[in-house]
């Protein structure tokens, strides 16, 4: 059965953006039979990434491909999606977007995600995805038994060297601006029982040859022959929309996220919350799971409210 809206400018849910979580969500909605929009200002976080791994059924999927599958099966179940920004919510959820288009919605699935600032050290952006890596799970089975290094942002930096190690027996760890007298010295312990090496010194370049990592130059002059480089990028939440709304946040080492319940839905009656959106770890396989929570749970909500209006409840 096919349901014909009205052309308004008015939907039960409005999706703020466009991965895997608001798409996961804009699923469950369409296939719930509610008017649904995608706002979608097409920055997904792994977009420097040729696949993306730990999907069962989708591993070694390029990232493009699986957003372009998602969006072709949402349009199935009458989701609309709109190449576009919001840049306010109003009271009532007045919906503005870059293009001056002003929406409403009874509900919203806030999915903006969050970006990584990388090191500002020559080399790192330009190779990030690539040879310059973040996540083992996502790619250590890849560059397994290859040269790491790992380039430290904080003293936090040593869990990933001995997370990394175990793709690698061979990984050095270079302090780049951290001190050593930052570690602790259980961590220095475990360095050493992992067989990391230890290397002080701020990194100045990595260096690049035929399109390929091959060292990591410290500005000693020194450089060290490595293939790969893992390094931990600042998490910066996409979290202004959240803040706008008066959501509450939660200070976490990441960054500061909403908090939400096991649905998603955060402080503010109305705003549910998915993917990158509420944590740094959410990988794509997490941040899908996420949507549909959100998703099921937003039908519920709406259809409870609709019947207790129907009732006079």
């Amino acid at each position: 059965m096919t349901e014909t809206y009205e052309m308004t400018e008015t939907y039960e849910v409005i999706v703020i953006g466009g991965g895997a979580a608001g798409l996961s969500a804009a699923l469950v909605l369409g296939r719930s039979r509610r008017r649904t929009l995608v706002v979608d200002a097409g920055e997904p976080r792994n977009a420097p990434a040729a696949h993306m791994q730990g999907f069962l059924t989708r591993d070694g999927m390029p990232p493009a491909e699986f957003l372009a599958i998602g969006r072709e099966e949402i349009e199935q179940y009458g989701v609309e999606l709109v190449r576009d920004r919001v840049v306010e919510v109003a009271e009532g959820f007045a919906v503005t977007l870059a293009s001056g288009r002003v929406l409403r919605a009874r509900r919203l699935v806030v999915a903006t995600g969050l970006k990584d600032e990388l090191p500002e050290v020559p080399g790192v952006a330009e190779r990030f995805g690539k040879d310059v890596l973040h996540c083992p799970y996502c790619h250590g089975w890849e560059v397994r038994d290859q040269a790491f290094g790992v380039l430290a942002t904080s003293a936090l930096s040593v869990h990933q060297a001995l997370m990394v190690s175990q793709w690698s027996k061979d990984v050095t760890f270079f302090l780049h601006e951290v001190a050593e007298a930052d570690l602790a010295a259980d961590d220095l312990r475990r360095l050493a029982a992992a067989g990391v090496e230890v290397v002080p010194g701020e990194v100045a370049e990595l260096v690049v040859t035929d399109d390929r990592l091959t060292a990591v130059r410290l500005k000693d002059g020194t450089a060290h022959a490595r293939e790969v480089v893992f390094t931990a990028p600042r998490a910066v939440p996409r979290s202004g929309l959240l803040e706008r709304l008066g959501a509450e946040l939660a200070e976490t080492p990441f960054g500061a996220y909403p908090v939400v319940d096991a649905t998603g839905q955060t402080s503010v009656p109305g705003v549910w919350a998915a993917g990158n959106a509420v944590g740094f770890g959410e990988q794509v396989i997490n941040a899908a799971a996420g949507g549909y929570r959100a998703g099921a749970a937003i039908n519920g909500d709406l259809l409870m409210a609709d019947l207790d209006t129907a009732a006079g409840v």
